[in-house]
């Protein structure tokens, strides 16, 4: 039998990986079908990735049509993953306070690049409520726990640049707006990703004083108002400064101050 070349073995577990992240959230199961609406890959070769997918435990098919879902070793992958990410662990009396105080959605994100990524969430037990689920991912530059964060970065409009989701944004509208948020202490987006959508965020930081994500409160703007929106800022400030401290964050922060002057 012909051995391999690097290059093809690479390339199958490329796409073999295209597969996995073909699943989004609210798919339990996908047919065949559907997944080649969402990969690039000839029949024979999905299926002989799927094949190899089950083997090893990332992948369950059952019925006729075969219909396939995630499997046990991607349950594993995302336990190992949770159980290492101490922010999450640690954020988890932080957020359950808010929770309780708010009945509204919850949500902690930490930066990845020029994305953050959910890693922590307490969904809204009211029947009208929105939530993005953890490992949600999205461009920093997007919505109000975003930006937030990226406020905190403190760059020079030329590094800017590479957050953009539009070449043609004004980037000097951006920054003024991002100095906006960092010198009130929290940011809110109205129908940003999801129509009907209002989210207030608070950033928290490291022991070295850095940002290290955003705390953020989700809710329908039917409920969340502008008097709410107030009230929610003032509890994601108090419980992103316990976390912050949590965290290893020492002395008097401008943020801490700002809460004073209110």
């Amino acid at each position: 039998m012909e051995e391999k070349k690097p290059h093809e073995n690479v390339r199958a577990v490329e796409r073999a990986l295209e597969i996995l992240q073909a699943f989004r959230p609210g798919d339990r199961e996908l047919t065949v079908a559907e997944l080649l609406t969402r990969v690039d890959l000839s029949r024979p070769t999905l299926y002989r990735l799927l094949n190899t997918l089950e083997q090893n435990g990332f992948l369950a098919s059952s019925g006729e049509p075969q219909r396939f879902r995630l499997g046990s070793a991607v349950a594993q992958l995302a336990h190992t993953w949770m159980a290492n990410n101490t922010i999450a662990q640690i954020a988890q009396p932080m957020l359950r306070e808010l929770w309780e105080a708010t009945s509204e959605t919850v949500a902690l994100f930490v930066p990845e690049d020029t994305y953050r990524i959910c890693v922590a969430e307490l969904e809204s037990p009211q029947p009208l409520s929105f939530r993005r689920g953890v490992g949600y991912r999205e461009k920093l530059m997007l919505g109000a726990s975003g930006r937030t964060i990226l406020s905190e970065m403190k760059l020079a409009a030329s590094d800017l640049q590479r957050y953009l989701t539009d070449p043609g944004q004004d980037v000097a509208a951006l920054a003024a707006d991002l100095e906006t948020i960092r010198a009130r202490g929290y940011g809110t987006s109205h129908h940003a990703l999801i129509a009907g959508a209002v989210a207030v965020a608070a950033p928290f930081f490291n022991g070295a004083n850095q940002v290290a994500g955003s705390v953020c409160i989700f809710g329908p703007s039917v409920r969340v108002t502008d008097e709410r929106i107030q009230q929610f800022a003032a509890l994601l400030e108090r419980e992103a400064g316990n976390l912050s401290r949590a965290l290893g964050q020492h002395g008097e922060t401008a943020r801490a101050r700002a809460g004073t002057r209110r």
